[in-house]
């Protein structure tokens, strides 16, 4: 019988909590570090003879391989056959990684093009100041599109009347983003900011501005790398969240090391003395502001 725990205590040692029992040679998906128990992006695949296996996080780029033994006491043979069977492991797991996202693209499509135009009175709308940009309204929630460089839908955000966001269940988002104004180029100043309501306060302000959205702090690096890629002249900026109340501060921290990494500048608020520490955004800033006026 095959002993399936050191396994899966091994992937518990990174964080995820992978199923209580499984079965070998087939994946399993389970949620992601940090993600809600809805999340699938955790993975894992124990071989048919239960020696090897391999897991990650396909939302935070893990990928990790396993041998129930030491790799230090394998033979020759055995470490020749744990390489190659890792990496079979991974193979699969990245196709099957890729029809689930091909899947959510389709659906994705099919959504963005029943939704409607949105407008100015939604909740969401009103409580940020700002304008619809690239918004629809579908089934009464305002979706917004996620695409990769090439423009391709490749996900969607959905945002509903009291605030709270989802993305559409294993659609693709590292490196991709949400457009909400001007269009790539080498001539242009490109603004890379965390949320859509960011986003559209900084576009609303500066309108000559090319501005999109990675999602969150994590994804700022690959979209500004992805930038960097193509357009190596353009003037990026990293307009990072300053997460004061949070310990690290990790919506300027990352946007920091994005800065870094893409050879962009970085903007974070400048908060008048008398804003409250729960302010984080430009949008928050664009609203306390009109509010003193």
């Amino acid at each position: 019988m095959i002993d399936f725990i050191p396994f899966l205590d091994a992937i518990r040692t990174t964080g995820l909590t992978p199923p209580s029992r499984i079965r070998t040679g087939r994946i399993y998906r389970f949620p992601g570090l940090g993600k809600a128990r809805s999340n699938r992006a955790g993975w894992c695949r124990l071989s048919e003879d239960g020696r090897f296996g391999s897991f990650g996080d396909w939302s935070s780029g893990l990928e990790e391989t396993w041998a129930a033994c030491s790799q230090s006491t394998l033979s020759p043979h055995q470490r020749k056959t744990f390489i190659e069977t890792a990496r079979k492991e991974r193979a699969a797991a990245r196709d099957e990684k890729r029809k689930l996202q091909l899947k959510a693209a389709l659906l994705a499509k099919s959504i963005w093009t029943a939704a409607s135009a949105a407008q100015p009175t939604f909740p969401y709308l009103l409580a940020k100041g700002i304008s619809s940009h690239t918004g629809k309204i579908y089934r009464g929630t305002l979706v917004l599109p996620v695409t990769d460089f090439s423009r391709s839908l490749t996900s969607l955000q959905f945002i509903s009347t009291d605030g709270s966001k989802r993305l559409l269940a294993q659609g693709r988002k590292r490196g991709c983003f949400i457009p909400i104004a001007g269009c790539f180029s080498d001539l242009m100043n490109i603004v890379i900011c965390e949320g859509w309501a960011t986003g559209c306060s900084l576009a609303e302000n500066s309108p000559e501005l090319c501005v999109i959205a990675a999602i969150d702090a994590g994804n700022l690096a690959p979209v500004a790398l992805g930038i960097r890629r193509r357009f190596p002249n353009a003037r990026l900026i990293i307009a990072g969240d300053d997460d004061r109340l949070t310990p690290s501060n990790p919506g300027a921290t990352k946007a920091k090391a994005a800065a870094i990494a893409s050879d962009a500048l970085l903007a974070l608020p400048e908060w008048p003395e008398a804003a409250p520490d729960h302010l984080t955004d430009f949008n928050d800033l664009a609203l306390f502001k009109r509010v003193q006026l």
